[in-house]
């Protein structure tokens, strides 16, 4: 069997196409949420019209690195209601603290409406290389419990209603 991915971890839900799915990804990683996207704004599928959100984090080296950027911009302006995209360019943006901008710091930046999203029953997906993950857990953690509430207990809960995907490598 060659490098090929298999398995369901990644595969979009289309039970509901109503349903709100926030895309994080880091370099190739977007490569799966380009499928999804296609699938919810570009195909014709009478079975599933996708009536949702879709929220796209990309983080990349800088403003060359972004694959599919033109793609996605035009998702913005033809689905407004129906896809967000943000970028953290790590080595043309600063955080809040003047250092390096990577995806994690869009999710601090927006921590309280992706809480309330994934309370409501959102799908959250991480794909690309998985020295992202440390520093995307740590960051839900510190918000977590900002908000007063266990981030362990969350992301149990997360893991048990089936919104919680992850494709690292």
């Amino acid at each position: 069997m060659g490098g090929r991915p298999s398995g369901k971890i990644m595969l979009l839900p289309e039970d509901d196409p109503n349903a709100t799915h926030i895309m994080i990804a880091t370099g190739t990683g977007v490569a799966p949420y380009r499928g999804y996207l296609r699938r919810m704004f570009m195909e014709d599928v009478p079975t599933f019209k996708f009536g949702g959100l879709a929220w796209l984090f990309l983080g990349v080296a800088n403003s060359d690195s972004l694959l599919y950027d033109e793609e996605f911009t035009n998702y913005l302006q033809q689905y407004p209601d129906n896809f967000r995209y943000d970028k953290a360019l790590s080595r043309e943006q600063k955080n809040k603290s003047g250092g390096k901008m990577y995806v994690q710091d869009k999710i601090e930046e927006y921590s309280d409406e992706i809480f309330r999203l994934l309370d409501g029953g959102a799908h959250i997906y991480f794909c690309g290389l998985k020295g992202m993950m440390p520093g995307i857990q740590d960051t839900l953690k510190k918000v977590a419990e900002q908000r007063g509430e266990s981030w362990d207990q969350k992301l149990s809960q997360l893991k048990k209603n089936k919104q919680w995907h992850v494709e690292v490598y």
